[in-house]
């Protein structure tokens, strides 16, 4: 590459660039790839679904959350779902669980961090050698709109309260391609950085269209090389979202007063804020981030920390899509990688039997699936694995979780593992 084409990626498209935009070029390639992309998703018929992923990073303690026990540090409180009882500490969710299904029978048995993690996100266990796509990758290959001009999956940072020795999950694309990571927001208050150009728009364009054709002469001469179709991507997405005026969607500053205090003014409430206007302009996945539930010094006192703004921002986020007319087109999950057994003095990781909940996209609400033992050690009935949540997300979002996909090198990788079965009750 020329140093003037290297000087013109540094200056103009790098800062956006690192933000992982999906999307096309500007000026007239812009224009023509735009429309005949969204003529193309429109000519589609399909009809329009989102989810979004609360993920709980370390293992949420289900105890203290949604299967409390009879003795334990939390007492449970009934809700507006007859017969069902969740946590003390989350008084403005128990009002939506006519909404919301609460799964107390996961079973997976991976009980390490960093592998729990790709299980859940992906429903295989891991395999580093040919890793599988993360659900979110996955959501935007089946669901996402070619001439979108959003990222059709967003990453939001909700924040971190307590211990995050745990480490942090990235999704993958895997063999999908970088057309379907996600966009990574580090401060929902903040949105993303560098949206507004430091060129103007004309001038930004023209330098883009002369990166764009130096990439198509390098592709021409050297094949179908990865790394220079990652760079023709990376740079394609931040120009689309420049282009968009549903950029604004990752402004939360743009919402009235009075609905960003009932989210509420932390990084989980404003990322919480932004996923329901992300899902509000047609973003089909977006995942929203707390860190710190690695509790291994006792779950009680960090968690009703952390119930204190989780409670509005969940109740508040099902609330208001359900006001929107979103909640039937949208999921919603709270769940982690594991969950935790109570003993004296700490809480250590427990995979063998842990709760979820979920809401929206057609989830029959208002009930449980499953349950454990009087002290939480076993799954009593109605065993769920990773696979089973799999292919439940994929039914509700109206994603085939029999298909397969086609690795490069030929190999088919089903969606969902073929002795998956989605959790008929909910539906």
């Amino acid at each position: 590459m020329s140093e003037r084409l290297e000087r013109i990626t540094r200056r103009d498209l790098l800062k956006l660039s690192a933000a992982g935009f999906l999307g096309a070029s500007a000026s007239g390639w812009f224009s023509a790839f735009a429309a005949d992309a969204t003529k193309a998703a429109a000519a589609s018929g399909k009809k329009h679904k989102s989810c979004i992923l609360l993920w709980m990073n370390g293992g949420p303690s289900q105890f203290h959350t949604f299967d409390v026990k009879p003795g334990g540090d939390f007492k449970a409180i009934k809700t507006a779902a007859p017969g069902i009882e969740i946590s003390e500490h989350l008084p403005k969710l128990a009002q939506q669980a006519k909404e919301m299904a609460i799964l107390r029978s996961m079973t997976t048995g991976e009980a390490v961090h960093d592998r729990a993690r790709l299980l859940m996100h992906t429903g295989y266990k891991p395999l580093p050698s040919a890793p599988n796509p993360s659900l979110g990758c996955v959501v935007s290959h089946e669901l996402g709109q070619p001439g979108f001009e959003l990222p059709n999956f967003v990453c939001i940072n909700g924040g971190v309260e307590g211990n995050n020795a745990a480490g942090l999950y990235r999704p993958v694309p895997a063999f999908l391609g970088p057309k379907h990571a996600p966009l990574n927001i580090a401060d929902p208050a903040a949105g993303v950085e560098n949206l507004k150009p430091f060129l103007g728009l004309g001038d930004l364009d023209g330098k883009a269209g002369l990166l764009d054709r130096a990439d198509a002469r390098l592709l021409e001469a050297y094949g179908d090389n990865p790394a220079i179709a990652a760079h023709r991507t990376t740079y394609k997405r931040a120009m689309e979202l420049l282009h968009s005026p549903r950029g604004q969607a990752f402004e939360v500053e743009r919402e009235p007063a009075k609905m960003r205090e009932a989210y509420g003014n932390n990084g989980f409430g404003k990322a919480c804020l932004m996923a329901r206007r992300l899902v509000e302009v047609g973003v089909p996945f977006v995942e929203v981030l707390l860190g710190g539930w690695d509790d291994h010094a006792g779950a009680a006192a960090p968690v009703e920390r952390r119930s204190k703004y989780m409670d509005p921002a969940m109740a508040t986020l099902i609330s208001d899509l359900k006001e929107r007319g979103l909640l039937d087109s949208t999921l919603v999950i709270w769940m982690g990688e594991f969950g935790r057994f109570p003993m004296t003095g700490k809480n250590r990781h427990h995979a063998r039997a842990w709760s979820l909940m979920m809401a929206g996209a057609g989830i029959k609400g208002g009930q449980v699936v499953g349950q454990t033992s009087p002290k939480g050690e076993e799954v009593k009935e109605r065993p769920i694995s990773a696979g089973d949540f799999m292919g439940t997300v994929c039914k509700a979002l109206g994603i085939d979780h029999t298909k397969s996909f086609t690795t490069r090198d030929g190999r088919p990788v089903r969606i969902v593992d073929k002795a998956a079965k989605p959790v008929a009750e909910l539906f």
